[in-house]
């Protein structure tokens, strides 16, 4: 048996596998052992495996992306924003996520999401379809730091008003108390070093909100392979973006800016990317109780890549004590 800050791990056997820390089993044929984890329902914080974790060691390394600066010129980093937005649609990236996130709303009986740092509207306008409300449709908030206003709106207008955002700018670590909801992060999390990773996650807390964290990148040699094939993708979807802009055409056909960045931040998301013993280690040093998480990985949209989520959220939102 192993443990793992609290969450206890029992092997039935000493094969190694890939293996992620997590209630819902990977589908098979991904890397992944078809029921390799289930749930304890007797004891909540003890997952049942049959395979004994293997350790990859590549550390964590805490670098900048460019797009993210405040020095990054707003205009060039739409047009970046906007192409890391149609990668997103077009692959459905986060789509195996969809089962995993209703659950937690329905654990949670939470009628708004409130989405942080999404750039150009992250992964919604397909999730949103996939998602069911017990009465009534979820409200979904899109809010950033530096909101891409103009993506917001045609998300908005596309999504016939379903999801909606904040004009201002709203920082991940201090949430305005009026945005009530459950929160998400979707390949973002990793922008934060741990002091600030472990704030957001504590704002959440104190703000007795649910949170769920969700990132398709890993600090894996399979993923970052992966950036170089990503570096390709605009030089196919630049012209289906909308809204239309002669820029992105300029920064990505004549000077090849866009790609050039989408490879160098992907790369360094890859190298800062939590796995799943760090986001481990973030929650327990929160100062909190009866507070309900899961971290884990679950099979993604690119045969072996997995997704990397932690979620959690109040006991006392939920509507059964797991």
């Amino acid at each position: 048996m192993w443990d793992f800050g609290g969450v206890q791990v029992r092997s039935h056997s000493e094969k190694p596998c890939f293996s992620g820390l997590g209630a819902y089993p990977a589908r098979a044929g991904t890397g992944f052992n078809e029921k390799v984890f289930s749930l304890n329902l007797e004891r909540p914080r003890q997952i049942v495996s049959d395979c004994r974790p293997i350790l990859i060691a590549m550390r964590r390394i805490q670098f900048i992306e460019f797009h993210e600066q405040s020095w990054f010129p707003p205009t060039l980093r739409n047009d970046v924003t906007d192409a890391l937005q149609c990668g997103s649609e077009v692959l459905k990236a986060y789509a195996p996520i969809s089962l995993m996130l209703q659950q937690a709303l329905d654990a949670t009986q939470s009628t708004a999401i409130v989405d942080l740092c999404p750039g150009s509207g992250g992964p919604w306008l397909d999730l949103s379809q996939k998602l069911q409300g017990n009465t009534v449709a979820y409200r979904i908030w899109l809010t950033d730091k530096f909101p891409n206003l103009v993506a917001f709106e045609n998300v908005k207008a596309v999504s016939a008003n379903g999801i909606d955002f904040c004009r201002s700018s709203v920082d991940a670590m201090k949430v305005p108390i009026e945005l009530d909801g459950f929160r998400t992060m979707f390949s973002s999390f990793h922008h934060f070093p741990p002091a600030q990773a472990r704030a957001i996650l504590q704002n959440a807390v104190d703000a007795r909100q649910g949170i769920g964290i969700f990132e398709i990148t890993s600090r894996t040699a399979l993923a970052v392979g992966m950036m170089f094939l990503w570096f390709l993708t605009p030089f196919a979807f630049t012209p289906s973006i909308r809204p239309f802009r002669w820029s992105r055409l300029l920064y990505t056909y004549v000077f090849p800016i866009i790609p050039l960045v989408l490879l160098f931040d992907g790369l360094v998301s890859c190298l800062r990317t939590y796995r799943t013993r760090e986001l481990r280690e973030l929650i327990e040093e929160l100062a909190t109780s009866e507070y309900w998480r899961e971290v884990g990985e679950q099979s993604g949209t690119f045969g072996s890549l997995p997704v990397t989520y932690l979620i959690g959220y109040p006991r006392e939102r939920a509507k059964v004590s797991l």
